[in-house]
């Protein structure tokens, strides 16, 4: 036993390397067994439901999942056979896997698609994106989007999951408990963002939409890599140096909150009796006339001239509130006063949180705003958030002349699944 510590520590390198390498394999040894117990786990529960008789004249349910395996870097066609597969097929759904290839093919693949009971989105806010907008363009939108869209975050990021789902540090958890949810038929409605053009057909987005120096810096992180942990920073500082102050001038037009409608359906009422029914039609045909109806109040509208650094429209799917008896998005203009300290600062936290925003920031509540915008201008339709989970998505459009674009605010359009 001397000899073996004498060993030691006469080789005091080798052994320090040794209790390094060791204790990082059993720290990979003891995750991967953690990962196979979540996912054991989450099989079993889905037996469950897979173990239950069905009536004889009832149909197994169709589930059709859209599958981005561009996202989380390639990686996600992985995640999603080890994680969410098995549990979805265990369940005892009849499912069908659509991966897309390209940017766009999920919205033109549901302009064809017929119906199914559940449309299963995996990947990241890009592909999620893609199939709300393939849904909502349907000719019969009003009964297709009835169906319950399950949401299985495989991007990098996915700022909605942190919505519907308990933060977890873990993403073979995150993948299981957003899967399982599914499988339990769990929704809660949310908002949906309709964003048209002069020319173009609409863009549904479930976030929002973000224009302005923030954005436009924290697109660029990815190629200073090599910097390591200041690559954020120095995307920062480096787009200080381009232009500063960074101003964003344009014209916004809205109106205010409106009421939200009645989320339960309609229940119709019976039939009178025919006694009932003859007794009505000799009122109205003995009915005095009426006089003029009296004429609504149109809607007010609103205009403001921005001169902002950053101005981001988004919908409430953040802080969830399903006793609001109001319809509205949020309008953030942040002020251009702010200082390259700050800027470098705060835009550093706001690639984490998109959320944040700067001191003396003016935030307006709208149904519908309309945005005109100056010549060779970049609209991004899409969030950086959006960009990091789907590489494939394009920037944004650029306009050629004055554009005008319109943001509506719709509200429990469809249901997520909601864990």
């Amino acid at each position: 036993m001397t000899v073996f510590f004498k060993t030691l520590r006469n080789h005091w390198k080798k052994t320090t390397a040794g209790i390094c390498l060791l204790t990082w394999g059993g720290h990979w040894v003891y995750g991967k067994h953690c990962d196979n117990l979540l996912r054991r786990a989450a099989c079993q529960e889905a037996q469950v439901f897979g173990n239950q008789l069905i009536p004889p004249n009832a149909q197994v349910k169709k589930a059709t999942v859209f599958l981005n395996p561009a996202a989380c870097k390639g990686k996600a066609r992985t995640l999603f056979e080890k994680n969410a597969a098995p549990i979805l097929h265990l369940s005892g759904m009849d499912v069908t896997i659509v991966k897309t290839d390209y940017e766009g093919q999920a919205k033109k693949l549901l302009e064809l698609m017929e119906n199914t009971d559940v449309i299963i989105v995996a990947g990241g806010d890009g592909t999620l994106q893609e199939v709300i907008t393939g849904v909502l363009r349907r000719e019969d939108e009003a009964t297709f989007s009835k169906i319950p869209i399950g949401f299985i975050p495989l991007g990098q990021t996915s700022s909605l999951s942190q919505t519907l789902f308990a933060e977890s540090g873990n993403k073979v958890q995150r993948i299981t408990d957003a899967t399982l949810a599914i499988v339990k038929g769990e929704t809660v409605p949310l908002d949906v963002l309709q964003i048209k053009g002069e020319k173009e057909q609409p863009v549904f987005a479930l976030t929002g939409l973000r224009w302005g120096s923030f954005r436009d810096a924290g697109v660029s992180v990815s190629r200073y890599w090599y910097l390591g942990p200041l690559k954020t920073k120095a995307a920062h500082f480096f787009s200080t140096l381009k232009e500063w102050p960074q101003t964003h001038q344009a014209s916004i037009s809205y109106t205010g909150p409106t009421e939200r409608p009645p989320s339960g359906a309609e229940e119709t009422p019976p039939r009178p009796s025919l006694y009932r029914r003859i007794l009505r039609r000799l009122a109205s045909y003995w009915a005095q006339p009426q006089g003029a109806l009296q004429e609504v109040n149109p809607e007010v509208w609103k205009e403001v001239q921005l001169s902002t650094l950053e101005l981001s429209i988004t919908t409430r799917n953040s802080q969830l509130d399903l006793a609001s008896k109001e319809d509205f998005m949020n309008i953030c203009m942040e002020p251009n006063t702010v200082s390259k300290g700050d800027f470098i600062t705060i835009g550093s936290k706001k690639v984490r949180d998109p959320k944040l925003h700067v001191e003396g920031t003016e935030c307006l509540q709208a149904s519908r705003c309309t945005l005109l915008l100056p010549e060779f201008t970049c609209l991004p339709l899409k969030l950086k958030q959006s960009r990091e989970s789907d590489p494939r998505i394009t920037p944004g459009v650029t306009t050629t002349g004055p554009s005008m674009w319109l943001c509506t605010a719709i509200t429990e359009v469809l249901e997520s699944t909601l864990r």
